[in-house]
Parts: C-alpha cells; structure tokens; sequence
C-alpha cells in the first residue's frame, strides 16, 4: 500500500536495509552529488535486489555518452530524470521513465504529461529542502505522483497526509552523514511510511 523509494544508494548495506525494509525501489545517483556512483558500481550493487525492487537510474541533464553506459552496463527498471531532458533521450522499450518536476507546470505541460509516475521535489535534488506540498497535493490528483524533498521519518506521515501521493521518495533524510544511508533511519521511514498509506486509505473507504 503505497509506494515507497530509497534514493543514494552507496554501499551494499543500504541496499539490503532497503529490501529488508520492504522498499519498493531502490535508486541509484548519476548527477553531481555526494551520492554519485558510477554505472559500473551500481551494477555490482543493484544485483541483490533485482527481482525484488524496481532499480532506478537518477540522473540530470545525462549527456549520450553517460546514459548509454547507464543503459548497457546498470540496466536500469526506470529512468529518473528532468521533464526536459526527455525530449533528447532515446529510451531502450525495457525501460520506463519518470519525469521529475520542481514547480507547478503549466496548463500545456500538465496536459501533455506521461500516464506513468512522475516525480516531485524541490528545486535541487538532495539536500533536503521540503517540497512545494501544496502544489504537489494539486498535481497527485491528476497523475500518479511521488513525492520527494525533505523527506524524513519525522515528517513522511504528515506529507502523506495532506499530498495523498501514490509514492514517497526520501535520501538525505534517512542518512547518518551525507552520503552514508541509516538502517535504523530506512526501517522508521519505511514503517512511518506504510502506516500513513494505511491510514490515508482507510480514510477514503
């Protein structure tokens, strides 16, 4: 019930906390970032949950060279990346993509977007800041929307609450230091998590 991602994958405990935890994507960084990892270290780590949790590439303005060895070498279950990056990305047909947004689109925009999940966070990716949740309460009543930014364990039930999103997204926030996942942080996120999703559902009925 509900969709829930780990973002910044680094080392291989990350992973298996994740999976334990019951996520439901794992995401792996491709931008400037203190979370960035190359193709060849997210293979190796992404191949114990393959089969168990979607495997995301996040990228940001990818340049060919680089989404072409993210495609041949990671291959990725999803790619995440800019709304306006897709215009000059050729998509391998195995992989779906996720759009992010950072403001509200405009009415065209809006129309034209993809049926599948996109993403919704904060201005730059990674480092913390909350959401625009109002707006992005207006945009998960038209798409499947995952929400990120800011999210952590102390305040996913409350953006679940007032978003109604179909999914969370969460990395700085359930980190120990920058670039290095909590166990203990992914386990309460996850629980936080579900238990929202429950409630809001048990709210709709």
């Amino acid at each position: 019930m509900g969709f829930i991602k780990i973002c910044g994958m680094t080392d291989a405990r990350a992973v298996e906390t994740s999976l334990a935890a019951g996520a439901d994507a794992v995401g792996f960084v491709f931008a400037p970032s203190v979370r960035r990892v190359t193709p060849q270290q997210a293979e190796l780590l992404a191949r114990s949950a393959r089969g168990k949790a979607l495997c995301v590439a996040v990228t940001q303005h990818p340049d060919a060279a680089l989404l072409q060895e993210i495609f041949t070498r990671f291959r990725p279950d999803v790619l995440q990346t800019d709304l306006e990056d897709l215009a000059e990305i050729a998509l391998p047909g195995s992989v779906a993509v996720w759009p992010v947004l950072r403001a509200t689109p405009s009415a065209a925009t809006a129309a034209g977007l993809r049926t599948g999940p996109l993403l919704f966070e904060g201005p730059r990716s990674g480092t913390g800041k909350v959401a625009d949740w109002s707006a992005a309460r207006d945009l998960a009543a038209a798409h499947a929307l995952i929400l990120a930014g800011g999210l952590a364990p102390e305040n996913v039930a409350a953006a679940i609450a007032q978003v109604r999103p179909f999914g969370v997204d969460v990395s700085s926030g359930v980190e120990e230091a920058p670039g290095r996942k909590s166990p203990a942080r992914i386990q309460s996120f996850v629980s936080a998590a579900r238990a929202a999703f429950a409630q809001a559902a048990s709210g709709e009925n």
